[in-house]
């Protein structure tokens, strides 16, 4: 699109003082009876004898079967997860041993927890950087697994990473969007810097709640007078401010997104 973000937010979180944050239904199973040899569905009980030191093991095998079944509302996979994690790296593994049991724990909460829980996870464990640094480019989209390895990043390295988990987590896309926005630094008259936040829709005409790097509590938009919408993304569109005029698809518009995509299906979060 033409537009460096990543210095202009560095700049952004150091005039307003932002400091970096430490790292801180049932599924029914069926088995074939050549699965278990000794059991005899017409007879009063079962005939297949299990020793007491072999129920632990039992236990253990239908937990990790429930958990391959999957659960309501669960989109991300496991095993590919972490194979990409072992791929990245040992921070990249580090993040993801410590941001499944968060999915998994979110997968029976409200919005409002979700969204509190993930913002605050990457608010808490990425230090705010910019890309030079970090890849030793101008601009670079990392995936969530990239910036889980890193543990460093700029704006929109940020709401990427929310955007991803929350979707893996069964929330819709029509109810999250990343906003591009120009931010502005001390008040009124002030200087304005561009600067990327996710937004997040309990319905598709309620105020959105802004999840935002540089401010750690989740506002509605009405609160945070200082972004001005420029345009807004997901997986499923393009519009203009944070409005419902469409500027065509995504996907096909912005190449660093496309890729992003890519990159975040690879990685099991979708």
């Amino acid at each position: 699109m033409g537009v460096d973000l990543h210095s202009s937010c560095l700049v952004a979180g150091r005039e307003q003082g932002v400091a970096a944050l430490p790292p801180t239904p049932v599924h029914s199973l069926s088995l074939p009876a050549s699965a278990m040899p000794g059991f005899r569905p017409d007879g009063p009980c079962p005939s297949l004898r299990v020793r007491a030191g072999l129920a632990p093991l039992l236990a253990l095998a239908l937990a990790l079967l429930l958990a391959l079944a999957g659960a309501p509302g669960r989109a991300w996979d496991s095993t590919r997860m972490l194979a990409a994690a072992q791929r990245q790296g040992p921070q990249a593994l580090a993040g993801v041993r410590a941001l499944e049991p968060l999915l998994a724990a979110m997968l029976e909460r409200d919005d409002d927890a979700r969204i509190a829980a993930i913002n605050r996870f990457y608010n808490r464990r990425i230090v705010f950087t910019d890309d030079a640094p970090v890849w030793g480019v101008a601009d670079h989209w990392a995936s969530p697994l990239e910036l889980l390895e890193k543990g460093r990043g700029d704006c929109e390295d940020y709401a990427i990473a929310k955007y991803f988990s929350l979707l893996a987590i069964g929330m819709p896309a029509s109810q999250l969007r990343l906003v591009y926005v120009r931010l502005q630094i001390g008040g009124p008259g002030g200087a304005s810097q561009p600067h990327m936040v996710l937004a997040y829709y309990a319905s598709a005409a309620a105020e959105p709640l802004i999840l935002d790097n540089l401010v750690g509590e989740i506002r509605p938009a009405s609160r945070r007078p200082d972004l001005t919408p420029v345009f807004s993304f997901n997986s499923e569109g393009l519009w203009q401010g944070n409005g419902s005029q469409r500027m065509g698809d995504p996907v096909e518009r912005l190449s660093r997104w496309r890729e992003v995509l890519r990159k975040a299906r690879a990685e099991g979060f979708l």
